[in-house]
């Protein structure tokens, strides 16, 4: 089998991250794996270093005939049986005007959709919903938000080809890592450091647990402007000397392997949240928000503790539930890692998106 991913963003995040483990997992089973992506440095070495291949086009969206071109003569070099997954409805725009211009007609065309958001009901993209193959959601509730465009009214896609696929991780088989106690109590978040993740929230929470012997990893990149901004709120509310800062990591679980707990406190609403779950992989519980998919695999009080976003009271009792308890994070932690052993393990993923693959 041959199979194209088209990445369009041009840094590292979670879309790309997610091509990149599928990438990784079929170059494994022996496929010929492809990626088109936008020439940027920081996507391309790492889908190099996996040895995917490349090639690169400008992806600039609906008007962007170059890209399409140059899709259509890779899907001519390649048989029938290809797949091209797409993220993003522009990117399947140029995947299935690409897919007529090579005459592949049996070319596979699949997305994700990785928002919550509505679906936009113009002509252009009904066209697209009638002739995608497969679309798949990263939660119900991606899918149901995407679907309430047409309550009660006839849908321009056919449904039996909406599917919902929890993300996963493509690592080694999962363990359980109890946590230690021979270092300071410490929480941790990780994840782009921008606006909607509600790291202003976080740290006004932290300064309503002066006093616990808490301390707060941050782990993470962003711009200098916003960087100086919570830098600047953690000092003004008296709070920079309980938190350690790192830098991004393409590899998180070693520094989560070294928290007690998670805080994941997202404004935005989160389709599919891949630092949730890499809290679970490992056997830690987390605080985080329930504005999203965050329901769909953490219960309150079972995996972790939910907690409406932009609510720093809210979330500094939380923290300090299991600050307070041990033995409440311990058993939260097993119950988390039960469950994504259980249902969010990369075999729960992988298996049903083969088939959407093959079908």
């Amino acid at each position: 089998m041959n199979l194209i991913h088209i990445v369009s963003d041009n840094r590292w995040a979670g879309i790309p991250r997610y091509a990149l483990d599928i990438c990784r997992h079929f170059h494994g089973v022996g496929w010929n794996v492809w990626a088109l992506t936008r020439d940027a440095k920081a996507v391309d070495s790492l889908f190099e270093k996996e040895g995917i291949n490349l090639f690169h086009a400008p992806l600039q969206g609906f008007s962007d005939f170059y890209s399409i071109r140059t899709l259509a003569r890779k899907l001519k070099e390649m048989p029938e049986d290809t797949v091209v997954h797409a993220h993003g409805f522009r990117n399947v725009f140029t995947a299935l005007a690409a897919r007529k211009l090579s005459g592949k007609k049996n070319v596979k065309v699949v997305m994700t959709r990785h928002k919550v958001r509505r679906a936009v009901d113009s002509w252009l993209l009904k066209l697209i919903y009638r002739n995608i193959d497969s679309l798949v959601f990263v939660s119900r509730a991606a899918r149901d938000r995407f679907l309430s465009t047409w309550h009660n009214r006839l849908m321009p896609i056919d449904p039996n080809r909406l599917y919902v696929i929890h993300n996963s991780l493509n690592i080694a088989a999962p363990e359980y890592c109890a946590p230690t106690t021979n270092r300071p109590l410490t929480a941790m978040f990780h994840g782009p450091l921008k606006a909607g993740k509600g790291l202003e929230t976080l740290i006004d929470a932290m300064a309503m647990l002066k006093g616990k012997r808490l301390r707060l990893r941050i782990v993470g990149s962003g711009t200098p402007d916003f960087l100086d901004k919570i830098r600047r709120r953690a000092i003004s509310r008296g709070v920079m000397d309980l938190i350690d800062w790192h830098k991004h990591t393409d590899d998180p679980l070693p520094l989560i392997r070294e928290c007690d707990f998670g805080v994941l406190p997202s404004i935005q609403e989160e389709a599919f949240g891949l630092a949730n779950i890499e809290y679970m992989a490992v056997g830690r519980p987390q605080v985080c928000s329930s504005n999203g998919a965050q329901p769909e695999y953490i219960t309150d009080g079972w995996e972790g503790l939910l907690t409406p976003p932009a609510n720093p009271a809210f979330l500094a009792d939380n923290i300090r539930k299991l600050a307070d308890d041990p033995e409440l994070r311990l058993k939260m932690g097993e119950n988390a890692f039960q469950t994504y052993s259980r249902r969010l393990s990369w075999q729960h993923f992988i298996g049903p998106l083969t088939q959407i693959y093959l079908k």
